[in-house]
């Protein structure tokens, strides 16, 4: 079953974020949808061909986790941009914030804390399913610390090709602007699927 790129062009007009960078952002997202494709063809080729012990295949095999969490990732962020009004302060979700980390204010003044940490990648927001306990964290490239178990509540693009067009270095300035288009009601719906 092949993954087809979704479409994001809805998103062009939000504030903060110039067609260009978007555009550009969007190409990038296409080729990770490209990439697991054509990686899921060729493992599976190998497979049938009985080349699995090849270290030609062990290497694929850890570039699709790369691909596929490239594609999934960038879904997860797109998908949790475009909206214009703040996060209901009557929901499961802003009232978990305000538990775990005293206030929606300082759940924010972390979730930004962490995107500004020096390096690329991508701060999450997730929530644990064994136990309810929120963490903002430090993604390093798409592959690599991830927390298992945990589902992705508020995902935020922190690699330079997320802002760089637009921002130069001033990457507080792009988290701000993230913030402010930040799509509550994608962040609630997968917060309340967490529940489940």
């Amino acid at each position: 079953m092949a993954y087809i790129a979704k479409d994001y062009s809805k998103l062009i007009g939000i504030e903060g974020f110039s067609k260009q960078l978007l555009e550009n952002h969007f190409a990038l997202y296409q080729g990770y949808v490209a990439n697991t494709n054509k990686l899921a063809d060729i493992l599976s080729q190998m497979h049938k061909e009985g080349k699995t012990g090849t270290p030609e295949y062990a290497e694929l095999k850890r570039r699709f986790g790369w691909e596929f969490n490239g594609m999934r990732l960038h879904e997860y962020y797109f998908d949790n941009l475009g909206g214009k009004d703040p996060l209901d302060k009557n929901s499961a979700l802003y009232q978990a914030l305000e538990r775990q980390f005293g206030s929606y204010q300082n759940w924010e003044n972390d979730f930004k804390a962490t995107g500004t940490m020096r390096g690329i990648g991508w701060t999450i927001l997730y929530r644990d399913n064994t136990n309810g306990v929120l963490y903002n964290q430090w993604i390093n490239e798409h592959d690599m610390g991830h927390l298992a178990g945990c589902s992705p509540i508020l995902v935020l693009d922190v690699f330079e090709h997320a802002f760089m067009i637009d921002y130069g270095l001033k990457r507080a300035d792009y988290i701000n602007a993230f913030m402010r288009n930040i799509n509550w009601k994608e962040a609630a719906d997968r917060f309340g699927a967490s529940l489940k």
